[in-house]
C-alpha cells in the first residue's frame, strides 16, 4: 500500500467522520454517513488491505462520534464485519460493481447490513432502546436510503479524480 493509497482513504475517514459528528440523532441513532465515505474508499482502491483497515479506522473513529448508547463496541464489531461482506459482494458483482446502479445497490445493501450487525451487537451487549424493528425503520431505512444518494452524487467525482491523479491500484477485479 502506498502513501497516495493511505493519503485517499485517510482523507475519506476525515470526511466520514465530520459527518458522522454533525448529523443529528433520530430516536438516538445517527444516520452513519461514515459507512459510504468506507464504501466509497472500497471501491475506490479494493484492495482487502485497505479494506481491513480503513473499516477498523472507521469502527474506531465511528465509536469515538457515536450518539448510541454504549455504542462503542457495536460500532467497532459493525465496520469490519460491514467492510468484508461488502467487498465480498463487489467483488461478486464484478461486472456491475462500478456502475452507478451497481454502486447505488451495493451501498444500500452495505448500509442496511451496518445496521442490522450493528442493531444485533448492541442489543446482545447493551440492549436497545426500543424495540429493533423501530430502531431499524427509524434509522437503519433513512441511512441506506441518504448513504445511496451520497453515493450517487459523489462516486462519479472521486472516479472522475483519482482517474486525473493516477493513483492505480491491482484490484481483485483486474487480476
Amino acid at each position: 500500500m502506498n502513501t497516495k493509497k493511505l493519503v485517499v482513504l485517510s482523507l475519506l475517514a476525515g470526511i466520514g467522520v465530520v459527518l458522522h459528528a454533525v448529523m443529528p440523532a433520530f430516536l438516538t441513532i445517527k444516520p452513519d454517513m461514515m459507512l459510504a465515505m468506507m464504501f466509497l474508499g472500497i471501491l475506490l482502491i479494493p484492495e482487502i488491505k485497505s479494506v481491513l483497515l480503513l473499516s477498523i479506522v472507521t469502527g474506531i473513529l465511528s465509536a469515538i462520534t457515536t450518539g448510541f448508547p454504549g455504542g462503542q463496541i457495536p460500532n467497532i464489531i459493525d465496520k469490519p464485519i460491514t467492510a468484508l461482506v461488502f467487498f465480498g459482494l463487489f467483488l461478486a458483482l464484478k461486472k456491475y460493481g462500478k456502475t452507478i446502479f451497481g454502486v447505488a445497490l451495493l451501498t444500500a445493501i452495505g448500509t442496511i447490513i451496518s445496521g442490522t450487525v450493528f442493531l444485533a451487537s448492541a442489543y446482545l451487549l447493551v440492549g436497545l432502546p426500543g424495540p429493533f424493528a423501530a430502531l431499524f425503520g427509524v434509522a437503519v431505512l433513512p441511512a441506506a436510503a441518504l448513504n445511496t444518494i451520497t453515493m450517487i452524487i459523489l462516486y462519479p467525482v472521486a472516479q472522475s479524480i483519482m482517474k486525473r491523479t493516477k493513483i492505480t491500484t491491482t484490484t481483485a477485479i483486474q487480476k
